[in-house]
């Protein structure tokens, strides 16, 4: 018998940003509104702070996904 199963792990995602960080594209897919967008900063006590900041957009094709940037370490990832 297996350990517990994360769910919803993040993906590497392409994302085309603008100047101020807001995606227009994620994985070729155009994006047509923003719906939300918060920041996220926990563990700021330990040695692996957790700083991202998420977008919550529509696609063209009016797919819900969430995307995130890891501002201390950088990349881009999604979660749906």
């Amino acid at each position: 018998m297996s350990g517990p199963r994360r769910l919803n792990l993040p993906l590497p995602a392409t994302v085309r940003a603008d100047e101020r960080g807001r995606p227009l594209a994620v994985d070729g897919r155009a994006i047509d509104a923003v719906r939300e967008s918060w920041l996220v900063e926990d563990r700021w006590w330990t040695d692996d702070p957790l700083r991202r900041r998420y977008w919550e957009v529509v696609t063209t094709r009016g797919e819900l996904v969430v995307v995130f940037r890891e501002l201390g370490r950088g990349g881009w990832y999604r979660q749906r």
